[in-house]
C-alpha cells in the first residue's frame, strides 16, 4: 500500500466508521485532493468508491484490515502525524464528534509509535482523544446493516 492510498484509507475509515458519510466529509478529501499533493497520482475518487464497495461488504473485516494494515507499516514520525492529523480533522469535518470515532481514532492512534507530547503539540486542545478509556485492542464495533452509496468527487 502507498502512503497516498494509507492517508486516503484513514479518512475514509473515520469518515465511514460512525456508520454516515457526511458531505462535509466528501469536501474534506475532495479538497485535500484538490489543494494538496497528498493524494499525487492516485485516482481519488476510484479508490474511494472501493473502499464503499468492500466496506458495504464487510464492514467490520474492512475496518479490522485497515488497523491491522497500520500496524504492520513502517511509518516515520512526520507521516505517523500526517495520520494522527488526517483523523482528527475527518473526525470533526461534520462538526459532529461521535464516540464511536473517537474510539476508532484511539485505536488508530495505539498502533502508532509517535508520543502523546508529539501529538499534543500539533493538537493542543485533543487531550480527550488521547485518554486511555478504551481497551483499543477490541475490535471495532460496526452495524452489519449500513451500506454506503458510490462516493462523487466532481
Amino acid at each position: 500500500m502507498t502512503k497516498q492510498e494509507l492517508y486516503l484509507k484513514t479518512m475514509f475509515c473515520c469518515m465511514a466508521c460512525d456508520g454516515d458519510i457526511a458531505q462535509e466529509e466528501i469536501e474534506m478529501v475532495k479538497k485535500a485532493a484538490m489543494e494538496t499533493s497528498i493524494f499525487e497520482g492516485l485516482n481519488t475518487e476510484s479508490v474511494l468508491n472501493a473502499y464503499v464497495t468492500a466496506i458495504n461488504k464487510n464492514g467490520l473485516q474492512f475496518l479490522r484490515r485497515y488497523l491491522n494494515e497500520l500496524s504492520e507499516e513502517t511509518l516515520t514520525t512526520e507521516e505517523e502525524l500526517q495520520i494522527i492529523g488526517l483523523a482528527i480533522r475527518m473526525i470533526e469535518a461534520d462538526h459532529r464528534i461521535e464516540y464511536s470515532e473517537v474510539k476508532f481514532f484511539k485505536k488508530i492512534r495505539s498502533r502508532l509509535s509517535v508520543s502523546n507530547e508529539q501529538i499534543l503539540m500539533q493538537h493542543p486542545d485533543k487531550e480527550e482523544f488521547l485518554l486511555p478509556d478504551i481497551d483499543v485492542m477490541e475490535e471495532p464495533v460496526w452495524d452489519e446493516n449500513v451500506t454506503f452509496a458510490a462516493i462523487r468527487l466532481a
